[in-house]
């Protein structure tokens, strides 16, 4: 086994070192990030290219102004600035920030966007990175600030085309240039904030409130960032506690504050103007220290739909008592001061925290963490106002492929079903008429390949299988996996199937590319091309099928050390090659090793599948331990008869069937019922039949052996 597993890993090494390129993963210097000479470190002049040289950081949140020389002096004709900078919080498909530098004229029109790097596996295990780059031209001459939408758009919205399996990803970008040029525009002047109708505080008698109940009644929130999720090292206490509230409402204020605190803030506070109080215990900091140095708080902000607050030193206060009885300790504490007509008291609105957060490769990223909060409604006159609530991006996305859901749920439930009374169709069958068997596989197998894969891209990979190993381990996250409906309801379906038979009712049936393998297998017998094919022998059989082990365990290995990593080397997976990207676009490498996978299983019946595939190692782990297995006869230990027509090899000498290797095609079922094809069947069919012994008439030959025998 050890030449062919050295194979694999070089295979795998060279796979790699051709997939990594672009921006995914790119490696960014730390400086882009904090110089205030932000374009020393990045090419502005390609998202904004009439500027002729460019300024330094200014403005919260950042950006840089680009200027003409005109008649001998500058003049600004637009602005630049990063992700990082205008949108934190917004991560992509993989939970990672999307690092994009965007360009706007001095006219609010955007005149370029770039995707500096990015961590999102589907453009890895499906879809080419000059497709989103396609996508972010879409972009360029659009208004600051637009609402972007995938497809149709209502009145006032901007509709892009979609790219198809990477709607998570391209509804975050949507939103990060969005919301970047909206800060960006807001800043210079360029569009006017919109004033939102401003609470109108119940001015409450009660005795102030205690800790506890100002806790439960949810006029003061938590906010917990625990170790692991920056990366950092375990400890006892969390990287960040926050409790935060509304101070002008009086019932609040006077609680947290006390009767002379809250007068006092009042008088101090303008028209418009709106307090609200955060402390906070960890090994971290919410102050951080960029308000020394320069006078602004950098990991707090507040949002509010679209639009940002972030907090400079002007904007603090001190705090220092809490005087609502039971009230945590804590190690730092303090008053922020939002102003503007934009904030409004009466909306739901958040609070986030924003930290470098250490990645598995060793690198920094940002993170962005948050905590919503709404004033109750017994504080506004008149309660809650009616809100529009957000749809959650998922939703929109399982609500725009109703259709395929719907197709894709059909076509699970009638191989559920075909398969769950596969006796039923197997006794009907003979080894020489197969129709009751043969016929609704390969149907499936067509629907599998051509809607499935083709049409929906929906082929699960074992990049999906280490993600959700990680989430387990690190943090389910819903949205994530929800976010692509189809392979969401595939996992679902794979995981009850396997419980129930094991792994061949996806392997065998329904998954994409094993049933293009198949298909092409049979379409090369009927061709002429039947005397070449052939299995290996037994000996080297069962060598190589542990190859497919090994390559799932270098994969895990991989992603505990780097997922990005992982994701390149399951490359070894040529889904991506035959369904989601044009293969005569790729590297001669993909294109070689696709073709002679395809090419061998003209000529071997699923070599892929048997020998290299670690999705269907992951998946025949589990498969020993399925609740029902397939029948067999006391003579099956000794009989040959179906081991020699089993295509998957999973048939051992002693008659035993071995789940992990099975792929469900109900041959040996078909033979297990026929008693002309099945020697003890044959031998008692004649037996009785010598003897004028009545046989029980069942199915289109009319006989069925007793049930001592059978069973």
């Amino acid at each position: 086994m050890g030449w062919p597993c050295l194979a694999a890993l070089l295979l795998l090494c060279l796979v790699a070192g051709w997939a990594r390129a672009g921006s995914y993963e790119a490696q960014l210097p730390e400086a882009l990030f904090t110089d205030p000479d932000m374009c020393r470190h990045v090419a502005c002049d390609s998202v904004l290219p009439q500027a002729t040289r460019f300024g330094l950081r200014e403005g919260n949140p950042a950006f840089v102004r680009g200027f003409r020389e005109e008649a001998g002096k500058p003049r600004t004709v637009g602005y630049v600035f990063l992700s990082s900078d205008v949108a934190p919080d917004v991560v992509g498909y993989s939970g990672k920030p999307m690092i994009t530098l965007a360009g706007m004229d001095a006219g609010g029109r955007i005149t370029g966007v770039r995707i500096l790097k990015h961590s999102e596996p589907i453009l890895l295990a499906g879809i080419p990175e000059k497709e989103l780059n396609r996508y972010v031209e879409q972009y360029v001459g659009q208004p600051a600030g637009s609402r972007f939408e995938l497809g149709k758009a209502e009145e006032g919205e901007v509709s892009m085309d979609v790219i198809s399996g990477a709607t998570v990803t391209v509804m975050a970008e949507n939103q990060l240039v969005s919301r970047g040029s909206y800060a960006v525009a807001r800043q210079v002047g360029l569009i006017k904030a919109v004033a939102r109708p401003q609470a109108r505080l119940v001015e409450d008698a009660v005795p102030p409130r205690d800790w506890n109940a100002l806790v439960k009644e949810g006029s003061v929130q938590r906010l917990t960032v625990g170790q692991a999720d920056v990366g950092a090292p375990a400890n006892e206490q969390p990287f960040i506690d926050l409790w935060f509230g509304y101070l002008n409402a009086p019932a609040i204020g006077r609680s947290v504050l006390g009767d002379a605190g809250y007068r006092q803030l009042m008088e101090e506070l303008k028209p418009g103007e709106h307090a609200i109080f955060v402390v906070g215990n960890g090994t971290s900091s919410f102050k951080g220290s960029a308000f020394v140095r320069g006078g602004i708080y950098d990991r707090i902000q507040v949002s509010q739909d679209i639009d940002v607050h972030h907090f400079r030193d002007t904007d603090y206060r001190n705090l220092y008592r809490i005087h609502a009885n039971g009230a945590p300790s804590h190690a730092e504490s303090g008053i922020f001061i939002l102003r503007g007509s934009e904030f409004s008291a009466a909306y739901p609105w958040k609070l986030s925290f924003l930290a470098h957060r250490n990645t598995d490769e060793g690198n920094r990223d940002y993170a962005n963490f948050d905590a919503s909060y709404w004033l109750p409604g017994k504080y506004l006159q008149g309660g809650r106002p009616a809100v529009a609530s957000q749809t959650p991006a998922w939703v929109r996305i399982w609500k725009a492929k109703a259709w395929p859901i719907a197709g894709m749920t059909a076509l699970l439930v009638f191989v559920f079903v075909f398969y769950a009374t596969h006796r039923r169709w197997a006794a009907r069958s003979t080894r020489v008429d197969k129709r009751w068997i043969l016929w609704p596989h390969i149907a499936v197998w067509l629907i599998a390949v051509g809607f499935l894969g083709f049409s929906q891209l929906a082929q699960p990979s074992i990049v999906q299988g280490l993600t959700l190993l990680h989430a387990l381990r690190d943090g389910w996250r819903w949205d994530l996996f929800l976010s692509d409906p189809l392979i969401f309801i595939f996992w679902i379906f794979i995981a009850i199937t396997i419980v129930l038979w094991g792994r061949g009712v996806f392997c065998g049936w329904l998954c994409p590319y094993g049933s293009l393998s198949e298909l092409l297998y049979k379409f090369a017998g009927k061709i002429g091309l039947a005397r070449w094919q052939f299995q290996l022998p037994s000996k080297w059989h069962h060598r190589l099928r542990w190859l497919k082990y090994v390559i799932l365990a270098v994969l895990v290995a991989a992603s505990f050390h780097s997922m990005a990593l992982a994701e390149l080397l399951a490359e070894v997976e040529p889904f991506k090659s035959t369904f989601f990207v044009s293969i005569w676009t790729r590297a001669w490498p993909f294109i070689a090793f696709w073709a002679l996978l395809l090419a061998a299983s003209m000529f071997m019946e699923r070599p892929f599948c048997k020998y290299l595939c670690p999705l269907g190692a992951g998946l025949a782990l589990p498969s020993r331990w399925r609740l029902f297995g397939l029948r067999r006869k006391a003579e099956c230990t000794t009989c040959k008869a179906c081991a020699v027509g089993c295509g998957s090899q999973a048939i051992d000498p002693q008659g035993r069937i071995d789940p992990s290797e099975c792929m469900q095609c109900l041959d040996c079922m078909v033979l297990y019922h026929d008693d002309h094809s099945c020697p003890p069947l044959a031998k008692e069919r004649k037996r009785r039949e010598r003897a004028g012994l009545p046989l029980t008439p069942v199915g289109r030959d009319g006989y069925f052996i007793p049930l001592e025998l059978v069973e």
